[in-house]
C-alpha cells in the first residue's frame, strides 16, 4: 500500500488546536488496539501488518505532531510528553475504554509516558496490554546513528539544511536487516511522509526526544517495571539501534515480561520487514493475554 492510498483510509481531527491524521477501522464492540508509529516515518509504517490484525480487533493509529500528514509547525518544541497528551485526546473523543496498546521506536517512548500514567491511574481509558518492537526503551543502550546526534547537536539545523534523500535513503538503509533492505519505492515513500508539509524542515526538532529519553529514563522504566498489565516485545536482533543488546538489557534490569519474540537477521523496523512473523507473535501474544483473562473470570 502507498502512502497515498493509506492517507485516503484516514481522517484528520482537531486535537489540542492541530489537525492530526487518524485511521480507525473496525466495529465499535471489537477488541481494539491503539498503535504508535516510531521516527521519522508515520503510522504508514503498520500498513503491512494491518490487514491480518484487522481480521479480530478494531485498529486506531494516528500520525503524531509533526509527522506523516498531521500537522508540522515549525516554530514548536515537540515533547514525548505533548504526544502522550494528544494520544489521549484522541482516546477520549474515540471513546476508547479499554484497549491493548502496539508501538515502535519513538512511539515505545510515548508509550512508556501513557503507561506511567496508566500505573498513577491518570491515564485515558484502560490497558488491557502493551507490545513494544525495536526502540530505546533504555537511554544507556540506544544506539543513535551519526546522523541523529548530529541533529541533536549545535550543527543540527545547518545538518538539516544540507541533508537530502541520498542521505536520507544511506541512513534509513542502516538500520534495516541485512537481508530485508527496503526498496527504492519503499524508501520513496518513506521520504514523501518525511516531505509532506515540508516536514523536512523540523527533522533538528523532532529528535530532541533523544534528550526527553535521558531526561525521563527513571520515570520511563519504571513505568515497566510498575506495568500492571501483560508486556510484551517483539524484536529485531540485527538493529543496530535496538536490537538484541536491548533486549540483553531488558533482562538484567529484570523487568517484568509476559511474552518475548526475537528475530534473527531482522533490523529495526519489523513490522515492514517481516510483517507475517510479527503478526503472527503478536498475535500469539494477543491470544495469551485473552486466555489469561478468561481464567479470571468467575466460573457461572
Amino acid at each position: 500500500m502507498r502512502p497515498d492510498q493509506w492517507q485516503r483510509r484516514g481522517s484528520f481531527h482537531n486535537l489540542n488546536g492541530f489537525q492530526l491524521f487518524v485511521v480507525d477501522e473496525g466495529e465499535q464492540d471489537q477488541d481494539t488496539i491503539l498503535l504508535i508509529h516510531g521516527f521519522p516515518t508515520a503510522s504508514w509504517d503498520w500498513h503491512r501488518i494491518w490487514p491480518t490484525l484487522r481480521q479480530q480487533y478494531r485498529l486506531v493509529t494516528m500520525d503524531m505532531l509533526g509527522f506523516g500528514f498531521s500537522d508540522k509547525p515549525a516554530a514548536h518544541r515537540y515533547a514525548i510528553h505533548e504526544q502522550a497528551d494528544l494520544f489521549e485526546a484522541l482516546v477520549r473523543e474515540l471513546g476508547l475504554t479499554r484497549f491493548h496498546v502496539l508501538a515502535h521506536d519513538y512511539g515505545d517512548t510515548v508509550a512508556q509516558e501513557l503507561l506511567a500514567r496508566q500505573n498513577a491511574g491518570q491515564g485515558a481509558g484502560e490497558w488491557l496490554s502493551v507490545c513494544f518492537l525495536n526502540g530505546g526503551l533504555f537511554p544507556e543502550t540506544h544506539r543513535a546513528l551519526l546522523t541523529q546526534k548530529l541533529l541533536l547537536s549545535p550543527l543540527g539545523p545547518l545538518l538539516n539544511k544540507l541533508s537530502n534523500k541520498r542521505s536520507f535513503d544511506r541512513a534509513m538503509s542502516k538500520v534495516f536487516g541485512p537481508a530485508t533492505k527496503p526498496d527504492a519505492q519503499e524508501l520513496a515513500d518513506y521520504w514523501s511522509l518525511v516531505m509532506h508539509n515540508n516536514g523536512k524542515h523540523i527533522f533538528h526538532n523532532l529528535i530532541t526526544y533523544m534528550r526527553d529519553r535521558r531526561q525521563h529514563r527513571e520515570r520511563w522504566v519504571a513505568a515497566i517495571r510498575d506495568a500492571k498489565i501483560p508486556v510484551a516485545l517483539i524484536n529485531g536482533s540485527a538493529d543496530p539501534v535496538s536490537g538484541a543488546h536491548m533486549v540483553a538489557r531488558f533482562r538484567e534490569l529484570e523487568l517484568p515480561l509476559t511474552y518475548l519474540a526475537e528475530l534473527p537477521e531482522i533490523g529495526h523496523y519489523p513490522q515492514m520487514e517481516a510483517a507475517d512473523q510479527v503478526a503472527d507473535r503478536y498475535l500469539e501474544f494477543m491470544h495469551q493475554v485473552l486466555d489469561a483473562e478468561k481464567r479470571l473470570l468467575p466460573e457461572s
